[in-house]
């Protein structure tokens, strides 16, 4: 048989399959190749790489693709991926409760022989300034006052933050030293207490001295602050760094504060679960509450080898808000607190497994069952892409939000996400990686859905972002 024949029968074979691409199609294929060439071949990529990966929003057809299946650090651009999987698996109307009861009994007197207990379940809203009804203060005085309510005049036993579930405080692994310490490197616990953070405040002195804090957001006097940040030049901005871990009862505060700079510098609380039952302790004796004992934990207890204390009743009930309520917030403002509880919630809910691990297996095995996407596109270690050492495809990224745009929630999924470059999308930041994923509707009416990363580039950030957006404006 001669080669044309061969040609015309392989034409005739049903699993001999030509790409048909309409005109517009044609065009946006041919000037994604030559934008994605132009972006590739500049000088600040030559020790680096760059994926792309775009379909059609309609129905789900590759309009282009180059290094789509090499696995790259994502930022926070994994974050989409944990939202649509847990609202997948949740729903966007969940809600998580926190209880507040007690143990032991009242006396004819009001003093409970007994603990006030505040059992989480992984909440990370909880005490968070975003909601109205999730504020700190909001929720001790309503829990001070529930007290009352009760008639509890006295406590002879401790205020207990219950944070069992999750097994105390933890870090994803791969997360780094210079982050943990920060607000945005805060750990997870199942009690989760105004998103794990505080605030300091310092006063200016002269350039290079000793720069004194003049005041903390909110009582700490249990830990000790080790301040050794001093005085930056005036535009030297924020170059503060504090140094902590789970469970540190010792935080030191490293680098400079811009002379002129006016910025509360948030730092991570190294055990949330402590942090809350302390503030409620603080304010119920404020409030003429004795009691009699220290605040402490329920992982505390566990490792002292004490006996958990049965609950008797229930005072309150508190319910988080909607789930994607949580999702607009945590891409909005790219809280890695949000991913990492989220994340915990998908192991839980799905295998009653309370590491990250747990959650991170279960997330790479759900989109295997969905989509048939294999387990090393979604190399992921963390909920938030903070870990340098997630790797995921572009094309694994842009299939699973192609898969939201069919979901019941989408609507409100995409509210969630930015707008950058006048285009829906998540962005990601971490060192030597940025990355874009979302959607656009181009002029012409054809919608599309993608990811382009860029790991290990050369230059600037601002730089490498404009010239990302050169090759996104192709969608426009």
């Amino acid at each position: 048989m001669n080669i044309s024949k061969l040609f015309f029968v392989a034409l005739l074979s049903p699993l001999f399959v030509i790409p048909v691409f309409t005109k517009a199609q044609q065009t946006i294929t041919s000037k994604l190749t030559t934008g994605f060439q132009q972006f590739t071949d500049q000088s600040n990529l030559k020790n680096g790489i760059a994926s792309l990966y775009v379909v059609d929003a309609k129905n789900g057809n590759v309009v282009f693709e180059k290094n789509s299946q090499i696995g790259l650090p994502t930022a926070s651009t994994l974050k989409v991926i944990t939202s649509i999987t847990v609202l997948d698996i949740l729903g966007p109307e969940y809600r998580y409760q926190t209880t507040l009861y007690y143990t032991g009994e009242i006396d004819s007197l009001g003093v409970l022989q007994g603990d006030i207990v505040i059992q989480g379940s992984g909440d990370p809203t909880l005490g968070s300034d975003r909601f109205p009804e999730q504020r700190e203060e909001q929720l001790l005085t309503k829990w001070s006052q529930t007290i009352k309510n009760a008639g509890i005049l006295q406590i002879n036993g401790r205020v207990i933050g219950d944070d069992r579930l999750y097994l105390g405080n933890d870090i994803p692994g791969g997360w780094i030293w210079t982050d943990i310490g920060n607000y945005y490197g805060a750990g997870i616990s199942a009690l989760n207490w105004r998103e794990n953070k505080m605030g300091v405040n310092f006063s200016v002195s002269a350039i290079g001295q000793p720069t004194p804090i003049s005041n903390m957001t909110h009582d700490i006097s249990y830990l000790s602050i080790v301040n050794q940040v001093t005085t930056g030049a005036k535009g030297s901005g924020d170059n503060v760094y504090a140094y902590s871990a789970p469970y540190s009862e010792k935080i030191y505060l490293r680098g400079s504060y811009g002379q002129d700079l006016k910025k509360t510098i948030e730092i991570s609380v190294p055990d949330p679960a402590y942090d809350a039952a302390h503030q409620l302790h603080q304010r119920i004796s404020a409030e003429g509450i004795i009691v009699s004992g220290n605040p402490t934990t329920g992982q505390r207890l566990v490792e002292q080898d004490s006996v958990f204390p049965s609950k008797t009743k229930d005072l309150d009930i508190h319910s988080s808000p909607r789930l994607i309520d949580m999702v607009y917030w945590f891409n909005q403002k790219s809280i890695n607190l949000y991913g990492e509880a989220l994340l915990k919630s998908i192991g839980y809910f799905t295998g009653n497994k309370t590491t990250t691990s747990g959650g991170a297996m279960y997330l790479k095995k759900y989109w295997n069952q969905k989509l048939q996407i294999q387990e090393q596109e979604l190399d992921v270690k963390d909920g938030s892409g903070l870990s340098p050492q997630n790797h995921v495809t572009a094309a694994a990224m842009t299939q699973i939000m192609y898969y939201a745009i069919s979901r019941p929630w989408y609507t409100d999924f995409v509210k969630a996400l930015p707008t950058y470059n006048q285009m829906t999308m998540k962005s990601g930041t971490i060192g030597g990686t940025l990355g874009y994923t979302g959607y656009h509707t181009a002029k012409d009416g054809k919608a599309y859905a993608f990811t382009l990363l860029v790991y290990n580039y050369n230059g600037t950030a601002s730089k490498m972002r404009q010239n990302m957006f050169m090759v996104l404006d192709n969608l426009k």
